[in-house]
């Protein structure tokens, strides 16, 4: 005896329905996620991925000179954050971009530019001067002048460092921040954050070539900022287990939906005609 048309319809649209809620509420929990994690994030990256930069914001360069961030920006350029007084990720940040333009195949000055901001308003040019000069000693002389070194006002550095969801936080005489580079295309679009101290040849130069075209591409390490977080009082990164507890459960209750879905068709697919 086979089974009625309309008991296989019913079937049908229950399972149908039961998909559609999954679907729809996996995409609500990844977006509450999303604004969730914004919110949490005081110290650390909130990517900015394809938005443009303010780039009427006034800073002073390593020479005093006024300058706007569109007046400097006009090829792919690679941004980073720092404070000169830092005795932590700063200097291995600086040391680190200096390593690898050194190690790439490009030239600097002539397919991409380096801008270094300080987000201390107690900063100075001529403190820009000085800091600058420990660090471009690894490349070449004729291409130092296109590492700008800037400082500014209170209100520009937090314009610049919310529009590209650089977090940091004052924490006594010192800041607790991120270490990451940003990279610009030519209009000031965010096409890549990478993160660290170090960084590859073969990955600056992928980044380059993608904001040369306006591309802007995810993160290899947005996983690790999503189960880590930055800890001021130790200056580490610690595990977030809510967070992957949360996930956890919501991708095993998706493969219990997906699990009752396929049982459904396979006894359907058994019963007799």
């Amino acid at each position: 005896m086979g089974i009625p048309c309309d008991h296989k319809k019913t079937n049908y649209i229950r399972m149908k329905k039961i998909l559609v809620l999954a679907l729809v509420f996996l995409l609500a929990y990844e977006t509450h996620a999303q604004e969730v994690v914004s919110k949490e994030i005081e110290i650390g990256i909130v990517e900015k991925l394809g938005q443009t930069i303010p780039l009427d914001l006034k800073f002073f360069n390593e020479k005093s000179d006024t300058v706007t961030l569109g007046s400097m920006i006009n090829k792919p350029t690679v941004l980073s954050f720092v404070y000169f007084d830092c005795p932590n990720l700063c200097s291995p940040l600086q040391d680190g971009i200096a390593d690898v333009i050194g190690k790439t195949e490009m030239i600097l000055g002539k397919d991409y530019d380096v801008i270094t901001i300080s987000f201390n308003t107690k900063d100075t040019p001529e403190k820009a001067r000085e800091k600058k000069k420990n660090f471009v000693q690894k490349i070449k002389e004729d291409q130092r002048g296109s590492w700008s070194y800037l400082t500014g006002e209170l209100e520009n550095i937090q314009k610049i460092t919310e529009a590209v969801g650089f977090r940091y936080k004052p924490t006594g005489m010192d800041f607790a921040h991120p270490s990451t580079i940003i990279i610009l295309s030519p209009k000031g679009k965010i096409t890549r954050y990478l993160y660290g101290v170090t960084f590859l040849p073969f990955e600056l130069k992928m980044a380059i070539g993608e904001a040369l075209k306006g591309q802007a591409q995810p993160s290899s390490n947005k996983l690790y900022d999503y189960c880590f977080a930055y800890d001021p009082q130790t200056r580490t990164y610690t595990l977030q287990f809510t967070r992957l507890l949360g996930s956890f459960v919501l991708v095993i209750g998706l493969f219990f939906v997906l699990y009752l879905y396929i049982s459904s068709r396979k006894k359907s697919t058994k019963a007799p005609k």
